[in-house]
């Protein structure tokens, strides 16, 4: 009875000593060492790789660093590490696993439980209690990402890391599809293109031909200069008889008729070569036109080919698969909890009320020290 009324003499004598330090530890320490729930966490590792990955050879420390953490496939690890810690995938959690049932277990005080006295039994509520349950990040030392569930109960924590798990798989072969029939579209669009561009330079090759009256000019032009030339072999052959007849024998009946057989081949030479290089309608002048219209279309060809070949490795590439999660560490039943951390977490309150309650103390004393005197 003594001991009782030193210890409430004591803290009449110094109240606010006991109300800033020695209660808030009680209290602290009845609450994690007696009624404060065990909670269990699983833990798994994961990493997503491209294909070409997948045969590596690990020797060294520095290589396994090199083939995980500094892969192909670090932006989708970044979107799953994203999509873990949203909505979505609480709501897809939810249809597997009863969340709310789990967090609400008779397992939990009432204080850790969900929905916390404070909070509405809400999705958004939810969702914010889900976010302190679940953590994934990227482990800065080997580039694995960690995926962290606690609940309270080791079988529950193992379900929703397998689930999380099963999920971020999923969502890696859905961005696989979407980049599949993405390529290709753009693949089949592109060959699309090629075929209408190949189609309009055959049109207008076309017209053109019958507008010119040319099939093919650099042919027709090679078999007129074939005609000119065997017109001016037999010109020339046609001279050198009228050079000798007028030479020898100048009265010869058959002079007037070799000239004018040599002025008819002239003219039709002359009339040939007016179709190749002469004004307006020669060859020479619609050449241009025509070559860059046979251009095009070789052109557009050509590019048609290319887009088909586009799209044929596209289709071979969309059977491949782009990117695969491969898991590490797969989700483990903890039989032990790792929380509440109780002597830390008291000893933590201590310090932090001590510190904090002499801070005041001095304080106040300084203002004690410097007030006036009446």
């Amino acid at each position: 009875m003594s001991r009782f009324s030193n210890i409430v003499g004591r803290i009449r004598r110094n109240p606010w000593f006991f109300l800033g330090v020695v209660l808030p530890v009680l209290l602290s320490a009845f609450y994690y060492f007696l009624i404060a729930s065990d909670q269990y966490v699983s833990e798994s590792r994961f990493v997503i790789k491209a294909p070409n990955q997948r045969g590596a050879q690990v020797s060294t420390i520095a290589n396994l660093i090199q083939t995980t953490g500094l892969s192909a496939g670090q932006e989708q690890a970044d979107q799953v590490i994203d999509y873990v810690r949203s909505r979505a995938a609480l709501e897809q959690l939810g249809k597997a696993v009863p969340v709310k049932q789990v967090y609400g277990s008779a397992n939990a005080d009432f204080l850790s439980q969900f929905p916390a006295l404070w909070d509405e039994d809400a999705f958004e509520d939810l969702y914010e209690y889900y976010q302190g349950k679940v953590t994934i990040d990227r482990d800065p030392d080997t580039g694995l990402v960690v995926l962290r569930t606690i609940a309270f109960d080791g079988k529950n924590a193992k379900a929703i890391n397998e689930r999380l798990l099963r999920q971020s798989e999923e969502l890696v072969n859905e961005l696989n599809e979407r980049a599949r029939k993405r390529a290709i579209s753009e693949a089949e669009e592109r060959m699309n293109e090629a075929e209408q561009r190949v189609t309009a330079a055959r049109k207008a090759l076309a017209t053109y031909r019958n507008r010119s009256e040319l099939v093919e000019p650099l042919k027709q032009a090679s078999g007129i200069l074939e005609i000119a030339n065997r017109l001016i072999a037999e010109r020339s052959v046609l001279e050198a008889q009228l050079s000798t007849l007028e030479r020898l024998t100048p009265e010869h009946p058959s002079i007037p008729t070799l000239r004018q057989r040599i002025a008819s081949l002239t003219r039709e030479i002359d009339r040939q070569t007016e179709r190749i290089v002469g004004g307006t309608g020669a060859i020479n002048t619609k050449l241009p036109d025509y070559e860059a219209l046979a251009v095009e279309q070789e052109f557009a060809e050509q590019l048609l080919v290319l887009t088909r070949s586009t799209l044929e490795q596209a289709r071979a590439d969309a059977l491949k698969q782009q990117f695969y999660l491969e898991r590490v560490v797969n989700p483990n039943e903890p039989d032990l909890p790792e929380y509440p951390h109780a002597l830390r977490i008291v000893l933590t309150i201590l310090g932090f009320a001590l510190c904090l309650y002499f801070i005041i103390w001095m304080f106040v004393v300084g203002i004690l020290e410097h007030a006036p005197e009446d």
